[in-house]
């Protein structure tokens, strides 16, 4: 009897789509959520951006890409669809992001998570960013760094809607809405040595959340040494790729 191959992309996309009625966030494809196309045509290059203008004191921030395309209708079907399988590629994209903000020595990273707010994540049914850094987490792992994630903030107030403001209204509306986790932190504290403390996010805009998140860290006394995120809005960041 002849030997058996393995059933070519197309074929076995067809059959997912048929039994899942599922299809590519990007292109529509039917089939897996992410098609072998779009995936391979993903970034692999971290991105070291910044908003303009830049909250002062904000730490050094990578990204994978812009905020278009892809990307977008990864996030975005990610986050408000909840299509709960793109966390895998949307934490390789965060894992390429933080790869931008690493030193070469593997010293231990600690990966933290942007808090949602807990209505929202009821919601939605998961916590987009959570899980998403925990991915990154693992492939940073498989890379050779001592990586882990720990929630270390919560959000104490609810911002109201950022859609139409600007900068400076972004940062007196955010100001104060997140607040350190005190056992997680201490525990944090007493590790030696002090892990490399990353903020992770999907998406840099303005800047003034990831500085909230990153304020409430220093108030605790941790240092942040970086923000990652998958994405960076193109307006208002310039980027430059990084060569490692």
């Amino acid at each position: 009897m002849p030997a058996q191959t393995a059933a070519p992309a197309t074929v076995v996309d067809a059959l997912l789509d048929l039994v899942t009625g599922s299809a590519c966030a990007v292109c529509g494809r039917p089939g897996r959520v992410l098609c072998r196309l779009c995936r391979a045509a993903l970034p692999r290059v971290p991105l070291r951006t910044e908003p303009e203008p830049c909250p002062p004191g904000l730490a050094p921030a990578c990204v994978a890409g812009a905020y278009a395309e892809a990307l977008r209708s990864l996030v975005l079907a990610h986050k408000e669809h909840g299509v709960v399988a793109l966390a895998r590629p949307l934490g390789d994209l965060l894992a390429t992001a933080a790869d931008g903000l690493l030193p070469d020595d593997r010293a231990p990273v600690l990966l933290v998570p942007v808090p949602s707010r807990a209505s929202v994540v009821r919601a939605r049914g998961h916590d987009p960013v959570l899980r998403m850094t925990r991915r990154a987490a693992r492939v940073l792992a498989a890379r050779g760094h001592p990586v882990g994630v720990r929630r270390l903030l919560r959000q104490v107030r609810r911002p109201r809607d950022q859609a139409g403001l600007d900068a400076d209204a972004r940062r007196r509306n955010l100001l104060g809405s997140t607040r350190s986790l005190a056992a997680p932190v201490a525990r944090v504290l007493a590790t030696r040595p002090q892990p490399l403390l990353l903020v992770c996010d999907d998406v840099l805009t303005t800047g003034w959340t990831a500085r909230e998140s990153q304020r409430a860290l220093e108030v605790a006394g941790l240092r942040v040494d970086g923000i990652a995120c998958v994405a960076a809005t193109r307006r208002r960041h310039r980027a430059r790729a990084l060569v490692r």
